[in-house]
């Protein structure tokens, strides 16, 4: 499969233009059939196929790559609809603009938005082009089929290429309905399939946004005050450029750029820069990890709304047999991708070219062309492949930097951020404090539950929450999927000394963890085996409301999901003493059914995770192998989760390194096997579901093996003394 450089959406128009006469078809993505065509005309769709008359497929990919395996996943999917060889489909990277106004890449919704829009564009330009065929032949389109990139008609044994048809094709009518491929049929979807760009990053010909480069190009290393909000008083720019590469030092709004020839003139300029500088630390100095601590935990937190469902909870509370009470942390989480942020712009008389890796090319653009008071058209954004993101580059804060950078320089400049810029000024994963209440009724199961989530949160005090907001915040926590009479949960909100973004798993890693790790203590509480226990509630009823969008939970697909883990880890099976199984389940947003058991030993003050089992229900597995891969990646997000924290000392971060953020090793990856249940609904997303369930499984194994109960993470040897 032949991979092209980004292309803009001048770059697009001009090939189509020299492929004249060739099939364009569109679709706008997230809007499952509203596929549409034209005779040589343009659209405005998201994302492109076309058939030029050589015959190749062009598919622009409006998603970014950051080794979830899109730009192999969505080839697949055009292939097999339209009869080609995956090999001959090649990619051209989409920027932002008219027909590409929705390229963000998080949320787990690459496949999700775009199978069936794709799916159903794919089959309609195939029906197209035997139509076309048809016509030239003067025979029924039944009589002829596509295959390998050609239209066959048996009987009289003759063939014509797609390259030979497109022209023709293109003038025809967009089928509204076209027959897609049955499930049956597919010889390219379901198949495991090594991802397209493996084989360049390897060899190091990769293009990442640090590989690029321009013509007169310089680089850049920003200064940022070490206590978020602080800005600089004073420096003596002549420190820096007393360094032998340096040009320049120019205040942006981030804090200070030292622009060189160079990245280590600028790292150099920017080391003898900070000793002269003043700051105005703000009203986050002097905050430190247990003040936030004692934040979250005060009456004074204010409260965002309550989200409930069923009966009366206190009444429910108080009528129960028992009742059960516990309290959850969760850490403030940083990022850490393998590449630090990174982002190169050239700057000119009103117009703007950016090369970056980003989640969201649509924002960049957006705030790039604010910052430089021009239009947004002004503003070309090339996406780049990233080395992991995780949430983190889906924001703007690093591509604004280059822009600042480039307008003072008057140059193309690259900013590069070093390991603790980006440990020590990420957009983190909020830390939370969680507050559950149970009932238990004279069998043991649960009446009612009252969930409190009180977060870290950058909203300020008089904006209030929305509907939608709410349901944000409590994902994972409002949608429990359990049968239980009455539900309450509750969202309330501490002011953040740290900015804030989206961390793979988002809000329902820490709600997961809260939800699944108590539901083990009513569990044992009722003498309940924490397996039975759930599937029991599954199984009661058919759906529950579901999270931030209100889908659903399908407790059935749930409750299949979590037998399904079961059996393949051997649940029923005793683990010896100092060994110990978790057992944790949920729906990602209402989608994506999903449950994991761990398999932990403590050993010598220490733990380690031996095994994870998960089972998932995520609709057609289009790439089997890419299924594994990102539940294997879930795991170890979730056991470097358990590791590590961001804590604060007098307003400053005090991580820097890998050395003080113990992300995984390889040597600590456990055995994870992934049982992918069969299915006919539309692909639901895989990237982010595993993380909270395999977290809170872990949890739950640890406290089976030691008998002390976590509720608390990262999980620190002291824990687990006296086990």
């Amino acid at each position: 499969m032949s991979a092209l450089l980004p292309a803009t959406r001048r770059d697009f128009l001009r090939i189509t233009a020299i492929s004249a006469g060739g099939l364009v078809l569109g679709i706008r993505c997230g809007r499952p059939g509203e596929a549409q065509g034209s005779q040589g005309g343009d659209f405005r769709p998201n994302a492109w196929i076309r058939v030029d008359p050589s015959g190749k497929v062009f598919l622009t990919v409006g998603k970014s790559e950051m080794g979830q395996g899109v730009r192999t996943s969505l080839p697949m999917i055009l292939a097999e609809q339209l009869e080609v060889d995956v090999e001959q489909v090649e990619l051209v990277q989409a920027s932002p603009g008219p027909d590409f106004q929705d390229l963000g890449t998080f949320g787990s919704r690459s496949l999700r938005t775009m199978y069936l829009p794709l799916t159903t564009a794919a089959a309609a330009a195939r029906e197209m082009l035997v139509a076309a065929a048809a016509a030239k032949w003067s025979v029924e389109p039944a009589s002829c089929r596509a295959e390998n990139g050609r239209v066959m008609h048996p009987v009289s044994q003759r063939s014509l290429s797609y390259g030979e048809l497109a022209s023709a094709a293109a003038r025809l009518p967009v089928p509204s309905s076209p027959a897609l491929k049955p499930k049956s049929q597919f010889r390219l979807v379901g198949k495991d399939r090594r991802r397209v760009d493996g084989p360049r990053i390897v060899a190091g010909e990769a293009v990442f946004a640090g590989d690029v480069r321009r013509p007169g190009m310089k680089f850049a290393s920003v200064v940022r005050c070490p206590v978020t909000g602080g800005k600089p008083r004073s420096w003596d720019a002549e420190k820096a450029k007393a360094v032998a590469g340096v040009r320049l030092v120019a205040a942006i709004s981030s804090g200070l750029a030292v622009v060189a020839d160079d990245t280590w003139s600028a790292f150099q300029g920017r080391e003898a820069l900070e000793p002269t500088i003043v700051w105005d630390e703000g009203e986050n100095a002097g905050v430190s990890s247990a003040e936030f601590l004692a934040r979250l935990s005060s009456p004074n937190a204010r409260t965002a709304g309550t989200l409930k469902r069923g009966g009366d909870v206190e009444a429910a509370l108080r009528s129960s047999a028992r009742s059960l009470e516990a309290e959850y942390v969760y850490p403030f989480q940083a990022h850490a991708p393998l590449e630090p942020m990174c982002a190169l712009a050239d700057v000119g008389a009103g117009r703007c070219e950016i090369w970056v890796g980003t989640q969201h090319p649509n924002r960049a653009q957006d705030e790039a062309a604010k910052t430089l008071q021009i239009p947004a058209s002004a503003v070309t954004v090339h996406v780049t492949l990233l080395g992991g993101g995780f949430g983190r580059k889906s924001q703007p804060d690093f591509v604004l930097d280059a822009v600042e950078a480039s307008r003072a320089a008057k140059a193309p400049v690259q900013v590069v951020w070093t390991r603790a810029d980006d440990l020590r000024h990420d957009a983190y994963h909020s830390a939370t404090l969680h507050r559950v209440r149970a009932g238990l009724d004279a069998s043991g199961m649960p009446a009612a539950w009252k969930h409190t989530v009180v977060a870290a949160s950058n909203r300020p005090a008089s904006e209030p929450m929305n509907e939608e907001g709410l349901r944000a915040v409590l994902r994972g926590a409002y949608d429990v999927p359990y049968a239980i009479g009455a539900v309450e949960v509750s969202a309330a909100e501490a002011s953040s000394p740290l900015r804030l973004g989206a961390w793979r798993g988002v809000q329902h890693n820490h709600n997961v963890f809260a939800t699944e790790c108590f539901f083990d203590e009513l569990a044992r509480a009722a003498g309940k085996d924490p397996l039975e226990y759930r599937i029991a509630l599954l199984r009661k009823e058919a759906s529950v409301p579901g999270g931030r969008d209100g889908a659903p939970v399908d407790r059935a697909r749930l409750a299949s999901a979590l037998a399904l883990a079961g059996e393949k880890a051997r649940w029923s099976v005793a683990l010896p003493k100092g060994r110990g199984r978790g057992v944790a389940c949920a729906s990602y947003d209402g989608r994506t059914p999903a449950a994991a058991i761990a398999e932990v030993t403590l050993d010598r003050g220490g733990w380690r995770v031996d095994r994870v089992v998960c089972a998932v229900d995520c609709g057609i597995a289009v790439n089997p192998m890419g299924i594994r891969a990102q539940t294997e990646g879930s795991v170890a997000w979730a056991l470097s989760g358990l590791g590590t924290e961001i804590t604060l000392k007098n307003g400053r971060v005090e991580q820097s390194s890998y050395s003080d953020f113990p992300i995984l090793r390889f040597r600590d990856m456990p055995k994870v096997e992934t049982h992918i249940v069969a299915s006919e609904a539309a692909p639901s997303g895989m990237g982010e579901p595993p993380v909270p369930i395999a977290l809170a499984a872990i949890v739950n194994a640890l406290s089976a093996a030691s008998g002390r109960r976590l509720r608390r993470v990262p999980v620190k040897p002291e824990d687990l003394k006296g086990a």
